[in-house]
């Protein structure tokens, strides 16, 4: 190992304190106005261990190949404190920022150790340059991940809360569907429909359409889909909501809904499923109602 390929380690671990000094009051002065984050002495931690990581990494391997397993402990470093980072709200440039923030403080430091070496000089500073960005690069590619993963997961639970089973009465269940309903979002309906089918042992459910803009074939398979599975646990289904247009529509694409209950409205469909479990709604007169409440 040639001499100037030494240098980088020797100098984390020569100035390690003054490193981390220095580096931990440029991420404080970087931090922005009026956010938290993460405290002062978290901070300091993520700063040690990674210049510890970079130090031992440097000293092994002082080429920039980050793949090599001796960098290894650098990239878990990186992809902890991204991700606890990403917990605070910080940015994917916020996170690339921590490493870049170290370049200055290195390059002052390579200037006074071996400046006078003009030729050692400028490829060390070649070199640190090319790892702390690929290091940058690491962490913006890990955010961007941990961001993707976010979003999956909200829209995960964003979709299980659009699709509520409501429990209309004993035996009847109602699943109002809102927005768009696409394969995704059927096999979420599915799963919340058969679910509370074999917890409550409703042999009735309604399927109200009201709030979707605009059935097509598409649609109307996914619908047939889940209707089917739910014979398949026991139970029938109505869909209600079936407006002049989407009926029309429906119509005109040729689809067969077989012989599955369809109705204008809700009210329409549990007036029809009260009816199957052989009960009535009946209109009590104010005599029979203050007789009841005595």
């Amino acid at each position: 190992m040639a001499d100037q390929e030494r240098i980088l380690p020797e100098l984390l671990s020569k100035h390690q304190t003054q490193i981390l000094e220095s580096w931990s009051a440029e991420q404080l002065r970087n931090r922005r106005p009026g956010k938290a984050g993460i405290s002062e002495e978290d901070l300091r931690g993520q700063c040690r261990d990674f210049l510890n990581a970079l130090q031992e990494a440097s000293q092994d391997d002082p080429s920039d190949d980050l793949q090599s397993p001796i960098w290894e402990r650098a990239r878990d470093i990186l992809t902890d404190i991204s991700r606890e980072q990403s917990k605070h709200g910080a940015s994917p440039s916020d996170i690339a920022t921590f490493v870049f923030s170290l370049k200055q403080i290195l390059f002052q430091l390579l200037q006074t150790e071996i400046g006078k070496r003009p030729e050692v000089f400028a490829r060390e500073i070649w070199t640190t340059t090319l790892i702390l960005d690929r290091l940058g690069l690491f962490t913006t590619q890990v955010a961007l991940k941990i961001r993707e993963e976010v979003i999956a997961r909200q829209q995960s639970e964003m979709l299980e809360l659009s699709t509520p089973v409501v429990k209309l009465w004993d035996g009847v269940l109602a699943l109002p569907l809102i927005g768009t309903l696409d394969s995704e979002r059927t096999q979420v309906v599915m799963e919340s429909l058969l679910e509370e089918i074999v917890r409550t042992g409703a042999g009735i459910a309604i399927i109200d359409i009201t709030g979707v803009p605009t059935v097509d074939t598409l649609v109307a398979q996914h619908l047939l889909k889940t209707v089917a599975a739910a014979r398949l646990m026991g139970a029938e289904c109505i869909i209600s909501g079936i407006r002049p247009q989407i009926a029309a529509t429906i119509v005109h694409l040729g689809v067969d809904l077989g012989d599955v209950s369809t109705k204008a409205t809700l009210a329409d469909a549990f007036a029809i499923a009260l009816r199957r479990n052989n009960l009535v709604v009946t209109r009590t007169t104010p005599a029979a109602r203050r007789q009841s409440a005595e």
